[in-house]
């Protein structure tokens, strides 16, 4: 039987050369970053929970109607997207 052309594999190293030092900032994130990125999930919570309970004693809040989902949840998904920076 004939033996099959083997193909020659592309060397796909990175020439150590090309490459340019990128700073990276070390360390964890400071206290107040993580209270602040708690805190707004929490108020989010906070929020909807109140809104459930007792929308209909909170004049303003019960004026806002749908709206009250808009704010906490975009308080809950702040707070979501500061975990992405969170070390």
């Amino acid at each position: 039987m004939p033996k099959s052309k083997v193909r020659k594999k592309a060397d796909y190293s990175i020439n150590p050369a090309s490459r340019t030092p990128v700073k990276v900032k070390a360390g964890p994130s400071p206290v107040w970053y993580v209270a602040i990125m708690l805190g707004f999930m929490l108020a989010g919570l906070l929020w909807l929970l109140v809104y459930y309970l007792a929308a209909e004693q909170i004049s303003w809040m019960s004026d806002l109607n749908a709206w009250n989902f808009l704010i906490g949840f975009g308080l809950m998904v702040v707070g979501l997207i500061m975990t992405m920076r969170w070390r």
